[in-house]
């Protein structure tokens, strides 16, 4: 049977035998009425029966259709860890698709939508971290997921000291940077780029605040020094230090000066407040009284002791405050938090010398007249003998 008599066969042949034909009218009647039927269960028959037949054909080959479209949209992947070494940089406000165009362009993966899917999976797209990283080429995307980590972010660590001239401290900044000490010289240059206060008067020393920084590879040396400064402002909004030193009477450079003074004087934190009281009882004393501090006139010959020579005493400079009553025009050294808080809130007393009377416990004893302080360098004199 072909497929043309599967037809006939269900909607029904119009060729019946000629006894129809024979019957009487109403015979003939009735026998119409039921071809009619026939052939109406034909008409909606034959659409249904090509439809299931069309649907299990679309059917089959839709569902081969699907698996063939779903291959195609599985994006290319390396496999493993990579080799090599590729550095990436995350800028500030980069995409999470930004920066897998990027990883694509360099080789890291082999495509930037299975960095995408990669990264949706881990659910970090919305935590990728600006800084530089170390990745590989030829990584599968998950593996660059995970070392795109800002546990991962390749900076410079320096920690400076507190009590560090600018001049030591671009020493070690280039050293840990790589840059040339020149370069943070010259950026110090400039009050604007650093972001100064203004009551620094344009000046670095003494507001490059002593801390541990981690600097990105690519940060220049006017970058770094503006950080640390925003440390510094940090800081000084901490202790509120301008209406701090308004009510002391004292400016807040005037206040750092001091904080300076009290950092390079002192070998333990805690004479930092009793030192704070001498500097405050000499500036206030009746009659005037020089602050004689020896590392003023250091600062002034750009050397590092204790006690300054006789000679080294004679240097004509405003930082020599043995020569000049009052405080110096601005800080000798970077101060720390310590010194900063001792400057604002020295202990009470009525001390005016100190000295440090044991180099190496660096104990610093303090005493009201002059006949006291004599006891305390004659204590000074035994021990470093006795060293």
């Amino acid at each position: 049977m072909n497929d043309v008599d599967d037809m006939d066969f269900l909607l029904g042949s119009d060729d019946d035998d000629g006894g129809g034909r024979r019957r009487g009218r109403a015979g003939n009647g009735r026998r119409g009425r039921r071809r009619r039927r026939r052939r109406s269960r034909g008409r909606f028959l034959a659409p249904l029966l090509a439809f299931i037949i069309l649907a299990g054909i679309i059917g089959g080959g839709g569902y081969y259709g699907y698996r063939w479209f779903s291959d195609a949209l599985v994006p290319d992947d390396y496999t493993g860890q990579g080799t090599g070494e590729v550095v990436i940089q995350i800028k500030d406000g980069q995409s999470a698709s930004e920066v897998a165009a990027e990883l694509q362009r360099q080789g890291v993966v082999a495509s930037a939508k299975a960095f995408i899917n990669a990264i949706d999976n881990a659910k970090k797209s919305s935590s990728l971290q600006p800084g530089t990283y170390k990745l590989r080429k030829q990584m599968a995307a998950a593996e660059a997921v995970k070392l795109l980590d800002p546990d991962n972010l390749i900076v410079a660590k320096a920690t400076i000291k507190e009590g560090l001239r600018l001049s030591d401290m671009f020493k070690q900044l280039a050293e840990k940077t790589g840059k040339a000490p020149k370069e943070f010289e010259n950026a110090a240059k400039s009050a604007e780029d650093l972001g100064l206060p203004r009551y620094a008067k344009g000046n670095l020393e003494g507001y490059a605040f002593p801390a541990t920084y981690d600097f990105q590879p690519d940060a220049t040396p006017a970058e770094m020094l503006a950080q640390m400064v925003e440390r510094f402002n940090q800081a000084a909004e901490q202790v509120d230090l301008e209406s701090s030193a308004k009510k002391m009477g004292y400016t807040p450079h005037e206040i750092v000066t001091i904080a300076s003074i009290i950092q390079a004087e002192a070998g333990r934190h805690e004479d930092m407040p009793k030192i704070a009281r001498v500097i405050y009882n000499r500036l206030n004393h009746e009659p005037e009284m020089k602050l004689a501090m020896d590392s003023t006139v250091m600062y002034a010959w750009r050397r590092y002791r204790t006690q300054a020579t006789h000679a080294e005493l004679e240097i004509k400079s405003p930082y020599n405050t043995y020569k000049y009553l009052g405080l110096p025009p601005g800080p000798i050294a970077n101060p720390g938090d310590h010194a900063i808080e001792a400057a604002l809130n020295p202990a009470k007393g009525p001390w005016l010398f100190f000295v440090a009377t044991d180099p190496k416990s660096n104990v610093t004893k303090f005493a009201t007249t002059e006949a006291e302080r004599q006891a305390l360098l004659a204590e000074l004199r035994r021990n470093s003998a006795g060293g």
